[in-house]
Parts: C-alpha cells; sequence; structure tokens
C-alpha cells in the first residue's frame, strides 16, 4: 500500500501530510492521486491542516517522471496541469471549510503555489519560496501567477518569477504574501491548534466568507455589495447566527453546529 500522503483524522478536522521526503515531498501521479483522495475526504470537516514530512514541504513536480531525455518526444506539460495541478488547486479553493498549511521548509515551483492556494499560510522560520520555474524554463503554474499578482503587484510577481530567488518567510509575512511566520519549534502546535479552533468555528459562515472574498477580486463595488447582502441574508437564516447571538448576549462560548 502506498503512503505518498498520510493522513490524521482528528474528529472535526484532518492533518495531511505530503509523505515522500527522500525527493522533497516532489509530486509524482501518484502523490496527486492520493492527495486529491485525502482532500475529497475531508470535504465534510470543519477545517484542514496541510504539511509536508521531512526537511521540506514540497519541491513541486518530480522533474524525474518529466524528463524529455527518458520520453518519444516532449511531454504535453498543458496536459498535466490539466490532468493534476489544476483539479488539485479548485479542489482546495472550492472546500468550503478553511485550509491551513504549515510550511515547514522549502516550498519550491508547484510546491510554492500549491501553499498559497491555501486560506491561511503559516510558514516557519527556515521556510523559503521559490517560483523555480524559470530555471527549466517554465512559467509558474498552479496558479502562481495568479496568486503572486493579486497579492504582490506586478513588479513583485515578475521578479519573482523571472529571477527565480528564494522568498524568505520573514518577507513573505512582511509582504502579505502569507499570514505569520513563527519559530521553527512552534509551527506545528500553532498550526494544529488554528486548525482545530477554526473547526469549532462557525462553518456554515466561514464558507460563506470564503466565497465573498474569492469573488471579491472579479467583482466591481456594487455587484459585490449585492453579492454580500444575498451571502449575508444566507448567513442570517442559518442557526449558526441564532447562535452566536445567544452565547454573545449569555456571555458564554458558543456552540456551533458540528
Amino acid at each position: 500500500m502506498s503512503n505518498t500522503i498520510l493522513t490524521a483524522d482528528h474528529g472535526p478536522w484532518v492533518e495531511i501530510t505530503l509523505n515522500r521526503p527522500e525527493r522533497m515531498n516532489a509530486f509524482n501521479a501518484e502523490m496527486h492521486g492520493e492527495l486529491r483522495t485525502a482532500l475529497d475526504a475531508a470535504a465534510d470537516k470543519g477545517a484542514v491542516l496541510l504539511t509536508g514530512a521531512g526537511r521540506g514541504f514540497c519541491a513541486g513536480q518530480d522533474l524525474g517522471d518529466r524528463d524529455p531525455a527518458k520520453m518519444d518526444g516532449p511531454p504535453d506539460l498543458g496536459m498535466t496541469l490539466a490532468t493534476f495541478y489544476n483539479p488539485l488547486i479548485r479542489t482546495i479553493r472550492d472546500l468550503p471549510a478553511p485550509v491551513v498549511c504549515a510550511v515547514n521548509g522549502v516550498a519550491a515551483g508547484a510546491g510554492a503555489n500549491l501553499a498559497l492556494a491555501c486560506d491561511i499560510v503559516l510558514a516557519a522560520e527556515g521556510a523559503r519560496f521559490i517560483q523555480s520555474f524559470s530555471k527549466v524554463g517554465l512559467i509558474p503554474d498552479a496558479g502562481g501567477s495568479w496568486t503572486l499578482t493579486r497579492r504582490l503587484g506586478e513588479a513583485r510577481a515578475k521578479a519573482l518569477a523571472l529571477t527565480a530567488e528564494p522568498l524568505s518567510a520573514a518577507k513573505a509575512a512582511e509582504w502579505g504574501l502569507i499570514w505569520r511566520m513563527l519559530p521553527d519549534e512552534a509551527l506545528m502546535e500553532e498550526a494544529r491548534g488554528l486548525t482545530a479552533r477554526l473547526a469549532h468555528g462557525a462553518r456554515f459562515g466561514m464558507a460563506q466568507t470564503k466565497r465573498a472574498i474569492h469573488a471579491a477580486g472579479e467583482h466591481g463595488l456594487d455587484e459585490h455589495l449585492d453579492l454580500e447582502a444575498d451571502l449575508q441574508r444566507e448567513c442570517g437564516r442559518h442557526p449558526d447566527y441564532a447562535e452566536g447571538v445567544a452565547a454573545f448576549l449569555a456571555k458564554r462560548a458558543p456552540r456551533f453546529a458540528q
């Protein structure tokens, strides 16, 4: 039985670990399939934590599987994206539950952009984000050119993509690319605690929050105000709102539906 992905079920939330440490958790077809399966199985969870085994988070694509010298002709990398990476990024983005990523070391290429596709990204002090594509004549994929441009602006996105210079966790946090940098030894405790807190929150409201924020970049203000009204109407009719108000007025912790 393969174990390129490890899962630890904590009831309301699940921890998913990329587990090819001997290859810096680089993706092959098997790991893609197992990660998608693990994410699909987490669809009813309150939160998901994604991290990597060993000394790195993910080195991106395992280039040994895409070496033109070992093929009859050039690989169709567009098909690779359409078959593997694009569905993976969409799966993460479309999960109703918050997805926390704990970047425990180097995140390079598609591995960096996998991390950045998650909702909240924590990184160890020693972590590095590397858009390594230009070193092999490629463009940032797995949503990288989209995410970098929207979070950092065109100038920084171009510089990171064209130079392939490593970006430290400290600078990534300073620039707003990730949520927070933590001491290496504190990363997983903080990440697990955050994921558990989210898992016990108001799930319906958090799912609608993700919908609203995802749509914001595509809307003008008037259109987005209408969407907010629609989503808030749905939230107000959900039992979590009544429970949240009752808990606030009674000065107690809310007991949201799980």
